[in-house]
């Protein structure tokens, strides 16, 4: 990972300041860090080599003991220096690249002769500059100005936006759809959480900006259901029971994954932005949101996880796969009222959690909506 970053960072690098360095110069600093990174590692391994000999002398370890640890410090430092040195290898490669794509200079293409004293290059590209035709310069000048706003004029008017979206809270079933159900609820209440990761799409419902939008995305659920009184679930056929485990769980937790599809109508409050040109556009998660609508997916997994002493007094951690007799296919209501990018979050199964009850899944929570 650290790799691929270095290499970002190296080609965004490369790009906005290729007209005020050379291949020669970067060549150079490349060849000055590979020489760095040499001396360091030989250094660092001389002052183990000594250490261990010093040892080897005072008795404390054998000889052959010292001759491993030897073999071991070397084999490390000879692994860091191939790494670190891969690595500037890499920007030497893109450095190389970018020579050979014009995208920068060598010392000896930045000498200017008098027949250059009009021209600039960009990459690959050299251009003349007229200095006798104000007129034509004047024109490109408002060519390039017109072609400047009309790109800000249609970021201002675009209708959608896209969101990240997180989400956690707490979880748990009602039965028969009863609200009073949760207080005779065999999961714990405030131990049982959820957690939500995602992506939404918020397209404007019309023409011009306004309040009203259609928000739609994709999202990974990842739903906590812990039972309370030494108990866990087990699967007798078609029917999923609650049953007491034999020795004292300290953990039993039913985890079911699930890739959802939600679909919201939100009210966005927020003031739109209006420029001197009196166009409007839109300026959202600014101020009060509601949003209301459902959800559809699938279930991704099943588990279970058990902790437990056994009758020897020792941790038993045991992890079980298996659907439970859930339904594969869910689908719910959803709604969030918030401000700015922080909202209310409740979602309710409309189909129950397992096949053959009235059992259906609740969550409610915070969410954060950003831009």
């Amino acid at each position: 990972m650290k790799r691929i970053l270095l290499i970002l960072v190296l080609f965004s690098t490369t790009i906005a300041l290729s007209q005020e360095k050379t291949f020669e110069t970067e060549v150079s600093k490349i060849s000055k860090r590979i020489e760095h990174i040499t001396k360091t590692q030989k250094d660092s391994l001389k002052v183990k080599v000594v250490a261990i000999d010093k040892r080897f002398e005072k008795g404390e370890i054998t000889k052959t003991t010292a001759n491993t640890l030897k073999k071991e410090v070397a084999s490390y430092h000879a692994r860091r220096i191939e790494k670190l040195v891969g690595e500037q290898e890499l920007l030497l490669q893109l450095l190389v690249q970018d020579k050979t794509n014009g995208k920068i200079a060598s010392s000896d293409d930045t000498i200017v002769t008098e027949d250059d004293n009009n021209t600039f290059t960009i990459g690959n590209k050299t251009f003349r500059l007229n200095i006798n035709n104000n007129n034509r310069d004047d024109e490109n000048d408002s060519k390039n100005d017109s072609d400047s706003n009309r790109r800000k004029k249609n970021k201002r008017s675009r209708r959608t936006t896209s969101q990240f979206v997180f989400a956690m809270g707490v979880n748990n079933v009602l039965d028969h759809g009863q609200i009073e159900s949760l207080n005779d609820s065999e999961y714990k209440l405030w131990q049982s959480h959820f957690y939500e990761v995602g992506w939404t799409w918020k397209s404007r419902m019309n023409k011009n900006p306004g309040i009203f939008y259609f928000k739609y995305g994709v999202s990974f659920l990842w739903n906590n259901l812990r039972l309370d009184n030494n108990q866990y679930h087990i699967k007798n056929g078609d029917i999923t029971e609650i049953q007491t485990f034999g020795d004292q769980l300290t953990e039993s937790r039913l985890r079911h994954v699930q890739m959802n599809f939600p679909i919201h109508f939100e009210w966005d409050l927020s003031r739109n932005n209006k420029y001197s040109d009196n166009r409007t556009s839109d300026r959202t998660n600014k101020s009060f949101r509601l949003g209301v609508g459902g959800f559809a997916g699938f279930k991704l997994g099943t588990r279970q996880y058990l902790e437990y002493k056994d009758i020897n007094g020792v941790d038993q951690k045991v992890v079980q796969k298996d659907n439970y007799n859930m339904n594969t296919i869910n689908y719910g209501l959803s709604a969030y009222l918030g401000y700015r990018s922080t909202s209310l979050y409740v979602k309710y199964d409309l189909n129950p959690l397992f096949k053959n009850t009235n059992t259906r899944n609740i969550s409610m929570g915070i969410r954060l909506d950003l831009n």
